[in-house]
């Protein structure tokens, strides 16, 4: 109950956060929004990676025992999975309020926001299942990454004639998904251990889809000294945090 309990607090933490922290950038001025972002989405780019590489994959290579193959099979087939979904505009990422994607009903962007955060969940639960310092390591990097986009789906929304406040709510509630995704998530995964590998390295891949497919072509778009050194040292950070954590615990 312990690990259930930790499982709920860390999801309900993030979606809150996330959307909370969104939400306030709403009323500050768009000069200090395009300031910000880039630094949150350039930290969000390492915890990925870092909470894909350092917490997850090498716990689901060691639960994977004998079979190491089948664990990056079940990676690459993720990896795949996520690109397809990201064609039907059901898993998309987009920080910036001019991406393609994002220019669809209001409606479409909390459908698929819902769905991501209900994936979200299920990652949570199942690396706390397996390691408490990696659950906690992966609900950084989800937080990490999903303020950046709840930024953006925040704009969105208004952009289409949402009020603040309805907003707000909707993205409280398309986020709350989360928490059906780690109910649901641990549940199945405690009568299913032997999944469980496989379920890690395929989770991993979506951070890993996130941050390459996503995040760094957007960073790669400056490609000035200042701007690239700053870039580099906010994902070594996001890096460092995930290293940080996993040491400690250690």
């Amino acid at each position: 109950m312990k690990i259930f309990f930790l499982i709920l607090v860390f999801t309900a933490l993030g979606s809150v956060i996330s959307v909370s922290f969104a939400s306030v950038f709403l009323v500050v001025s768009s000069g200090i929004r395009q300031k910000i972002i880039p630094i949150l989405v350039s930290y969000a780019a390492g915890t990925l990676l870092g909470a894909a590489f350092i917490g997850m994959l090498p716990k689901a290579l060691a639960l994977g025992g004998a079979f190491p193959d089948k664990i990056m099979f079940s990676l690459l087939m993720g990896i795949v999975l996520f690109f397809v979904l990201e064609k039907f505009v059901l898993w998309r990422h987009c920080h910036k309020p001019d991406c393609e994607v994002h220019n669809a009903a209001g409606p479409l962007i909390l459908f698929g926001d819902a769905l991501h955060n209900f994936i979200d969940g299920i990652v949570i639960a199942n690396t706390f299942i397996v390691s408490i310092p990696a659950g906690i390591a992966v609900a950084i990097a989800v937080i990490a990454h999903e303020v950046p986009q709840e930024i953006g789906d925040f704009a969105l929304l208004i952009d289409y004639g949402y009020t603040r406040r309805k907003a707000f709510i909707y993205n409280l509630i398309s986020s709350a998904t989360a928490l059906l995704g780690a109910v649901a998530g641990y549940f199945a995964l405690k009568s299913f251990q032997g999944f469980i590998p496989y379920v890690l390295s395929f989770s991993a891949a979506s951070f890993v889809y996130i941050a390459l497919a996503d995040i760094l072509p957007g960073l790669n778009k400056k490609s000035d000294l200042v701007s690239s050194m700053l870039q580099l040292t906010l994902m070594l950070a996001g890096i460092a945090t995930i290293i940080l954590i996993k040491s400690v615990s250690h």
